[in-house]
């Protein structure tokens, strides 16, 4: 099933997840999180859906892996972006907000780390759950575009409608 939903409702529900404690392997608001469970509660909640029950991963599975298992089930579900960008830093512009990205923590490891895209003040950011740390809003700075290693959009998902600039455009 394919629900139509536009990019900043993602953003809405992912921000209503700021402030949830990290807890691994969790996917409850404002109860526990992980980064994964953070991308599969506002699945839940824009879709109404719950996908297949994850098998249990412990927290330091992409060291001991060298399989790319959180692009795989990415993949599974949602419709990858292309990142294809000349310039490494720049591939973070062909995601757009509520986009799911995932990050290589470690050169060369595997891609073990995920959040959402959003823009606030005019500025790209990056909602996610960190180890330690409560779900939380951050710059989608310089450090995190050389992580970047693939981003996808959910199926059924509209851009953020644009405002019109001029009457030409309307």
């Amino acid at each position: 099933m394919v629900v139509q939903v536009i990019a900043n409702q993602i953003v809405e529900v992912a921000r209503s997840w700021i402030g949830t404690p990290y807890h691994h392997q969790a996917s409850l608001k404002g109860v526990g999180c992980d980064c994964l469970g953070l991308v599969r509660g506002v699945w839940r909640e824009v879709t109404g859906e719950d996908h297949e029950k994850l098998p249990p991963y412990s927290p330091d599975w992409g060291e001991v892996r060298s399989r790319e298992t959180l692009y795989e089930g990415a993949a599974k579900y949602l419709l990858e972006v292309d990142l294809t960008h000349p310039i490494r830093s720049e591939r973070i512009t062909r995601s757009q907000e509520g986009d799911v990205v995932l990050f290589r923590m470690k050169q060369n490891g595997i891609a073990k780390h995920c959040g959402f895209v959003a823009f606030k003040n005019g500025e790209r950011t990056l909602i996610h759950a960190a180890t330690s740390y409560p779900v939380s809003e951050v710059p989608f700075d310089f450090a995190w575009s050389l992580r970047l290693a693939y981003a996808f959009r959910l199926p059924g998902v509209e851009p953020k409608p644009q405002p019109v600039t001029s009457m030409a455009e309307a």
